[in-house]
């Protein structure tokens, strides 16, 4: 089978589906070509399916007018076609590349099977629906399970397991949960937080094996040698973009599939967006930089085709914010954005509440708020999110900071 279409767009994530729909509305229709049997998902929501705080159906993204589920193969550029794993080939005119990312699975012994590519029984990713869901059908109450990775992925799947009564173990490398995004302070409120859950949280700890009999799981080997029984093994080491057709295909890849202000790769034929792009030498790898560059990207193929698009439209880079919320019997917001950590001569502004456990603090450099770290009480996070991402010089005498920092108005 042969299908002609101007516009074809390999990914069906967030931004996928974003620009697939932006270029509907601007009545240039692509066609979405997605190997997942699931519709489209904010993958940032998984979480709280696992937590069972929502359906998987609540977390689906508006349906496309025109989805394909197919697994791309191979992007004979000579032809303008891609090869799908069905022997279909579809052709096009403008291809999009939104791959996404794989997760990182961390070389540890006995971690795949004899083939290097099934995770043993009890082992699970944590990436995809099927992924999602095949957690939460495994886990019960009482089971013990160990996370390893204290990221923002790891943080979010011992909360959810925690939730799922679950006897939850979290292993983090680094000195600190969070190392990324949150400072020392702000940290220790989201570790405190988890222990609050029953989560035994354990830091600069490496785990350096998991032990399986007859293919099930059955511990986790630490660095120290000592061995940590478990049902569960969550795997939450990071992810790493999806550039392998890229890669094939002979197109310009470094760390992501290299791209312009035009999210443009090396072929002019063939764009690229998401998780799966390097842009001026960054990896976003989050949701909102993938939403914008969806959104400039439709506005400039609309213009191409002649329909209502902006051809002047271009992506300069994402000021993005981190924000989660961990729910349980108390609920933690927390949000991060910009620097949080200072340099000489930059001016902080902290304010900590043990009793309420909420921490604010914002970093201000010459004239400029160019970071901040919020935990608990968010209500001045959309004020403050909006004078960073304005980078507009504040008053002298700091007033209106001291305001925007105490003020429980503006998100």
């Amino acid at each position: 089978m042969t299908s002609n279409t101007r516009v074809v767009v390999i990914g069906a994530g967030l931004a996928g589906a974003r620009l697939a729909r932006r270029l509907g509305e601007l009545g240039t229709p692509a066609l979405l070509v997605g190997e997942e049997e699931h519709a489209p998902y904010n993958r940032v929501l998984l979480a709280d399916v696992l937590a069972g705080r929502y359906a998987p159906e609540v977390i689906s993204l508006p349906a496309p007018e025109r989805l394909v589920r197919a697994r791309v193969t191979r992007i004979d550029r000579e032809d303008r076609a891609v090869h799908c794993h069905d022997g279909s080939l579809i052709a096009y005119d403008t291809l999009v590349l939104a791959t996404g990312s794989n997760p990182v699975l961390p070389p540890l012994r006995g971690l795949l099977t004899a083939d290097r590519r099934e995770l043993p029984e009890g082992v699970h990713a944590f990436r995809t629906m099927d992924d999602c869901l095949g957690l939460a059908k495994a886990v019960r109450e009482g089971m013990r399970a160990v996370v390893i990775g204290g990221g923002l992925l790891g943080v979010s799947a011992a909360r959810a397991l925690a939730s799922r009564g679950a006897q939850v173990v979290l292993a983090q490398q680094a000195e600190r949960l969070m190392e990324r995004q949150l400072d020392p302070s702000a940290s220790r409120l989201v570790h405190r937080h988890l222990t609050g859950l029953g989560v035994e949280v354990h830091t600069e700890t490496r785990v350096r094996g998991v032990r399986t009999l007859g293919g099930v799981v059955r511990s986790v080997e630490m660095a120290d040698g000592y061995a940590l029984d478990t049902d569960l093994v969550v795997l939450a080491c990071g992810v790493h973009p999806r550039v392998g057709l890229a890669h094939e295909a002979g197109l310009a890849v470094h760390k992501g599939v290299l791209v312009d202000d035009e999210l443009r790769t090396s072929d002019p034929h063939i764009r690229a967006i998401g998780d799966c792009t390097q842009y001026a030498g960054t990896v976003y790898g989050l949701a909102a930089p993938a939403l914008e560059q969806a959104d400039v990207l439709a506005e400039l193929i609309a213009s191409e085709a002649g329909g209502a698009g902006d051809p002047a439209a271009r992506y300069t880079g994402t000021r993005s914010l981190t924000r989660l919320t961990l729910a349980g019997r108390d609920v933690l917001d927390l949000a991060a954005f910009g620097e949080t950590d200072p340099r000489p001569g930059d001016d902080v502004v902290q304010l900590a509440d043990a009793t309420r456990g909420t921490y604010r603090k914002v970093v201000v450099r010459e004239d400029r708020l160019v970071g901040g770290v919020l935990v608990g009480e968010l209500g001045t996070v959309g004020a403050l999110a909006r004078a960073w991402e304005t980078a507009e010089p504040l008053p002298a005498d700091g007033a209106p900071l001291l305001h925007l920092i105490t003020n429980d108005g503006g998100s």
